[in-house]
């Protein structure tokens, strides 16, 4: 038997009535993939999970619902309303405007996607999350590279320093606008990252 939650009991209840009949369907139709399915509210919205993993969740707005598969992108029952409402992102599958239980997959479509989700977390599918690429690190010039060989100490501190603390220097010294400016500041900077110190230490709360 399911395992309904009160809270989602709640969500519907309190849906627009356009939307009540949808949640419903959807509800009724996903319990029937399997007995493991469980139900709560996540991120405010009616989320339903197999073994700890997420599968789905439907979401009541004003005036229409929008339907999310974790790992949409590879259930196959779902790609032609996905590709029909063209609203597809990395392994995350979502259908939109939803009006009516019309607008859903047909039943057997829908009940087969939800299979299909399934045995994907059976096969130790996860979703894969798009890592944002690291920016390329700034390169230390010249003058300062030859000014931390001479000091082992700030040398060593400043290859361990994160890429934004050396950022910092490197782009305050080649901010100068002249030579004795920029000798002054590889002068401080020196002095400074020997200590441990980043570009912005006096403002830095102890």
């Amino acid at each position: 038997m399911p395992t309904f939650d009160p809270k989602v009991d709640d969500y519907i209840a309190k849906a627009a009535d356009f939307a009540k009949p949808v949640l419903e369907h959807f509800r009724t139709i996903v319990h029937k993939a399997s007995p493991d399915i469980t139900e709560s509210i996540k991120w405010g919205v009616p989320s339903f999970d197999y073994n700890g993993k997420m599968l789905c969740s439907l979401a009541a707005f004003k005036q229409h619902c929008a339907l999310g598969f974790w790992l949409g992108a590879q259930i196959k029952s779902l790609q032609p309303y996905l590709a029909e409402v063209h609203d597809r992102a990395s392994e995350f599958g979502r259908i939109a405007n939803i009006k009516s239980v019309k607008d859903l997959p047909k039943n057997m479509d829908l009940l087969a996607a939800v299979k299909e989700a399934i045995a994907l977390v059976d096969a130790g599918v996860t979703l894969k999350r798009t890592q944002a690429k690291k920016s390329a690190e700034l390169p230390v010039p010249e003058s300062l590279a030859k000014a931390l060989a001479k000091n082992k100490t700030a040398k060593a501190v400043f290859e361990k320093f994160a890429p934004s603390h050396r950022k910092e220097y490197i782009q305050w010294i080649t901010e100068a606008k002249t030579d004795a400016t920029r000798d002054k500041r590889i002068a401080s900077a020196i002095e400074w990252i020997a200590e441990g110190k980043g570009r912005n230490w006096k403002y830095e709360r102890k």
